[in-house]
């Protein structure tokens, strides 16, 4: 009779630690480490068509993040941030500026270096001349991927607002050959 109270009350403790266990990978998985997979191929050179990233809702948006975001339609992107909140953005001769100051993107230098056009990378252009405005709003992102050529990006549909951003991109777990973090 004591043993089989002994087996019951080990059992409902393993009970109860696995509900413990799936509770609490259930809320990472919700709220805080989110499996996404990628689409198309706009982030080239950093991510690649079916590779599963995780993505993260707790760290704040920085330049060169590379960020999950819903658009007003529903359709759902993943590009990097080039500009931020309250900054003048613009391509001249292939180099970002940002409020007039060079900024490099050393993330490109692959991408570069295995395009065989010679014509710039990323087209010249200007807020004023994309968007009619100098700056970025108040809470506004300018996002664009990394295949400059066959990305849609704020290029083409303008800014993204921060409660558009799902997250941001922290490391690719499938398949298991490209695995790293971004």
């Amino acid at each position: 009779m004591e043993s089989k109270k002994l087996w019951v009350d080990r059992f409902w403790l393993v009970v109860k630690y696995a509900l413990i266990a799936f509770a609490t990978a259930f809320l990472i998985r919700a709220f805080l480490l989110i499996p996404v997979p990628v689409e198309g191929n706009s982030m080239e050179g950093t991510l690649k068509q079916g590779d599963m990233v995780v993505i993260e809702k707790i760290s704040p948006i920085q330049r060169f993040d590379v960020v999950v975001f819903q658009l007003p339609d529903g359709s759902t992107y993943i590009k990097r941030v080039i500009g931020l909140p309250g900054e003048s953005v613009k391509y001249v001769n292939d180099q970002l500026y940002i409020d007039d100051e060079p900024v490099d993107e050393d993330f490109l230098v692959k991408n570069r270096s295995n395009d065989h056009e010679s014509a710039s990378y990323t087209n010249d252009f200007d807020l004023e001349s994309l968007l009619g405005v100098e700056k970025l709003g108040k809470d506004s992102y300018f996002v664009i991927g990394d295949n400059r050529r066959a990305s849609k990006d704020s290029r083409s549909f303008g800014p993204i607002s921060g409660e558009a951003i799902l997250g941001n991109a922290r490391f690719v777990y499938y398949p298991l050959t490209h695995i790293r973090l971004i």
